[in-house]
């Protein structure tokens, strides 16, 4: 049972790869909104896979998040996040994310409790009976 109030808390230092212009999203050299997104989502994997049993994981369904403050290369930034839901295998989260000026990005995410192979050979099947896999 993965117990709701569950915390999690992971933090970095914004480097090139990570900004907007080095994925792709845009051209400012800015913590990009798909790593900070990225950030969530790791810090809500990792906060809950020790409740898990053996040969489970979760996976990102959902993420409604808001990225309200840029962050340049060479500061740190952090993600706290927070279990607030528990439905069964379906995983709600408060997510928060911070940089060393305050608050620039927060909302919900939503993670699923899957049986890793299961899902993995599911995804497999899928590849293999698509045509353009198969040329």
């Amino acid at each position: 049972m993965i117990p709701i109030g569950l915390k999690g808390h992971s933090e970095q230092v914004v480097t090139e790869s990570l900004t907007a212009s080095s994925v792709g999203s845009g051209l400012a050299r800015v913590f990009a909104t798909p790593m900070m997104i990225a950030m969530m989502e790791q810090t809500c994997h990792v906060c809950v896979q020790p409740f898990l049993q053996p040969g489970e994981s979760t996976v990102g369904t959902r993420v409604d998040v808001a990225h309200t403050a840029a962050t340049p290369v060479g500061m740190r930034v952090w993600c706290d996040c927070e279990l607030i839901e528990v439905d069964r295998r379906r995983l709600l989260f408060a997510v928060s994310a911070y940089d060393e000026d305050g608050l620039i990005g927060q909302g919900r995410h939503e993670r699923f409790v899957v049986d890793s192979r299961r899902f993995q050979l599911k995804a497999d099947e899928k590849a293999m009976s698509c045509p353009a896999q198969n040329q």
